[in-house]
């Protein structure tokens, strides 16, 4: 089936988070160790705690100062889309409705949305949604706004946790594995698995190739 609908992990997918995390926490190995208690904290989280909170009680769990999510919020204007995002979401905006469903704060997602540089169509965050991901909520708050089936929508994940809510919801997923995680077990297997931006124009034309076959064997 042709897709309408592209929704994007706006921290992962589509943005260089990791970075600041690592500037702020003095190396990038503390900033990854901080930064992986954060997503424990989120996943396990269910209905929406202040996402501020969340990176503070993240901070001290892991044995860091909770001063350093004051310091995340002071950067978080310097954060970047990976090089190649604005061109291919451009490109994409083309063809297809784009949207962000992203674990944060109303304020702070909508700043960070805005600094891809292009226009969403919807930007669900966990607040708006109540929940954070990987419940289904969010995914289906994105679909409501939209008015479409899942079917008709793809979602491109920055973290392997996020197939657990979409699989749920039904939506077909391209995990964008930039820093190359390892899949947990437990999580289902994405449709696709790329490691650059500039691969999913084909990705996604891929899998609207499988829908069709998958329509006409049946």
């Amino acid at each position: 089936m042709t897709k309408k609908l592209i929704l994007f992990d706006l921290l992962s997918a589509l943005m260089d988070s990791w970075t600041i995390w690592g500037e702020v926490a003095g190396s990038e190995e503390d900033g990854r160790k901080w930064r992986f208690q954060y997503l424990k904290e989120t996943y396990g989280c269910g209905p929406y705690r202040k996402f501020e909170d969340l990176v503070r009680d993240s901070a001290v769990k892991a044995g860091y100062d909770s001063a350093w999510a004051l310091e995340l919020e002071k950067k978080w204007s310097t954060l970047k889309g990976w090089p190649e995002a604005k061109e291919v979401l451009q490109k994409l905006g083309e063809g297809y409705r784009l949207g962000v469903v992203t674990n944060c704060s109303d304020r702070l997602g909508r700043m960070a949305a805005s600094q891809v540089g292009v226009d969403f169509e919807m930007v669900v965050t966990a607040e708006s949604a109540g929940y954070y991901k990987p419940d289904p909520h969010p995914y289906a708050l994105a679909l409501k706004l939209a008015g479409i089936r899942p079917e008709e929508a793809v979602f491109v994940a920055g973290s392997a946790y996020d197939m657990l809510g979409t699989s749920q919801v039904g939506i077909e997923t391209i995990w964008h594995n930039r820093i190359g995680m390892k899949k947990p077990d437990h999580v289902p297997q994405p449709r696709i698995v790329i490691r650059n931006l500039k691969e999913l124009p084909s990705a996604i034309e891929l899998l609207e190739r499988g829908s069709e076959a998958e329509n006409q064997s049946t």
